[in-house]
C-alpha cells in the first residue's frame, strides 16, 4: 500500500528542498535530531521522537525537484531500514511550491500509521514555512517508555527552541551556576557532551560552526546514539572508576536538562518540559546529587517557591536559585 500527501509551501523549492533535507532544517518540524549525508547512497538517521530512529539510504537526489530514500525503523523487524520508499516531489507552484510526498511498500497497518504521521509532520512543516516558527513537537512531550536515552532526546528537543532564542547578548550573562556566564556553561555543556559520549566508547566530534542550537543538537545526537548503540547494560570504566552503563547514560539528561534551565533563565526564558519527564530526570538526579555535592559538583540544596514548577524543584534541589527577572 501507499500513501499520498501534497502539501503548499510559500517558499522556493530551493528552499522547500532544504527544509526536507538540512539536518539544522528537519529538527525546526520533524526530528529531535538528524545526520543526513546528501547523495545517492548515502545514509541518514532520523530521530523523529525520543525512541523512534527513522534509517535508510537516498536513492535519488535532485536539488529543488525530487528527492527518494529508503524508510524504515531502527529496531523494528517489521519494517527495518531501508524496507520502504518515500518520494518527494518539489513543483513550482502560483504561491510558493507544491511539496507530494508518496510513502510506497507498506502493509494495510504501517500504511494507516505512517498516514497518521505524515498528517501530523507535514503540517508542521507547512507551519514552519508560514510562520518561521512550528513550535515544540507535542509528540515529543512525554515519551510512553523513559529510560536514559528516550528522555535525553525528550529533555534535548525541549531545549532546542530555547537555544535557537538566544543572542549575542546572552552571551556574558551570569546564569545560576557561580562563575559561569551563558557562553562559559555552554562550553562546560561541550565537554560533557563529549565526556559522557565516549563513555559509550564513540568520538563526540565538536562542529565548531553554527549556532549554539545546532552545535548542542550535533553533539548531544552523537552521544545518545552512542548510549542507544551501546545499551544500558553492563558497566563502563574500571577498577575504582567502573560503575554501572545505566547510571552513566543516566547522567546525560540530568546535564542537558539543568544546564537548559540554566541558560533559559539566565537569558530570560521559561524552559517548556513535560511533567513526566521531569519527574523521570528528578529520579536519576537523585541517585548522583548527593556525592556530586561532596565533589563540589552541586550546590547545596535550595529552598523551592511553594508555587514552583517540577523543574524549578528540580533545580533547587541540584543548589540552584532562580535568576532575577530582569
Amino acid at each position: 500500500m501507499s500513501y499520498t500527501k501534497s502539501a503548499l509551501l510559500p517558499v522556493t523549492p530551493d528552499e522547500a528542498f532544504a527544509l526536507l533535507t538540512e539536518p539544522e532544517r528537519l529538527r525546526r518540524w520533524q526530528t529531535v535530531s538528524a545526520t543526513v549525508d546528501l547523495r545517492a547512497g548515502g545514509a541518514y538517521r532520523w530521530t523523529v521522537t525520543p525512541g523512534h530512529v527513522a534509517e535508510g539510504t537516498y536513492r535519488e537526489i535532485e536539488p529543488g525537484r525530487r528527492v527518494v530514500f529508503g524508510w524504515g525503523w531502527n529496531g523494528d523487524d517489521a519494517l527495518p531500514p531501508d524496507a520502504s520508499t518515500v518520494t518527494v516531489v518539489f513543483e513550482p507552484a502560483e504561491d510558493g511550491t507544491l511539496v507530494t510526498l508518496t510513502h510506497e511498500g507498506l502493509d494495510e497497518v504501517q500504511a494507516a500509521a505512517h498516514a497518521e504521521g505524515w498528517e501530523h509532520f507535514l503540517t508542521r512543516l507547512e507551519a514552519l514555512a508560514r510562520t518561521g516558527d512550528a513550535g515544540q513537537d507535542p509528540w515529543a512531550w512525554a515519551p510512553e517508555q523513559l529510560d536514559p536515552v528516550t528522555s535525553s532526546e525528550a529533555v534535548l528537543a525541549a531545549i532546542q527552541p530555547m537555544l535557537r532564542n538566544l543572542t549575542a547578548e546572552d552571551r556574558e550573562r551570569q546564569t545560576p551556576c557561580e562563575h559561569f556566564t551563558c557562553h562559559d556553561l555552554a562550553e562546560h555543556l561541550v565537554a560533557s557532551l563529549q565526556g559522557l559520549g565516549s563513555m559509550s566508547g564513540v568520538q563526540v566530534d565538536d562542529p565548531g560552526e553554527g549556532d549554539l542550537e545546532n552545535r548542542i543538537s550535533v553533539l548531544a545526537q552523537q552521544a545518545i546514539d552512542g548510549w542507544r548503540d551501546r545499551g544500558l547494560e553492563g558497566t563502563v570504566g574500571e577498577g575504582e572508576m567502573a560503575f554501572p552503563a545505566s547510571f552513566a547514560a543516566g547522567i546525560l539528561p540530568v546535564e542537558i536538562l539543568l544546564h537548559g534551565w540554566d541558560l533559559a533563565q539566565a537569558s530570560g526564558q521559561t524552559l517548556k518540559v513535560s511533567d513526566e519527564v521531569v519527574a523521570y530526570v528528578t529520579t536519576l538526579a537523585e541517585s548522583m546529587v548527593p556525592d556530586g555535592r561532596k565533589r563540589g559538583s552541586f550546590g547545596d540544596e535550595q529552598a523551592a517557591a511553594p508555587d514552583a514548577s517540577a523543574l524549578d524543584r528540580l533545580a533547587a534541589y541540584a543548589g540552584r536559585t532562580p535568576v532575577p527577572v530582569r
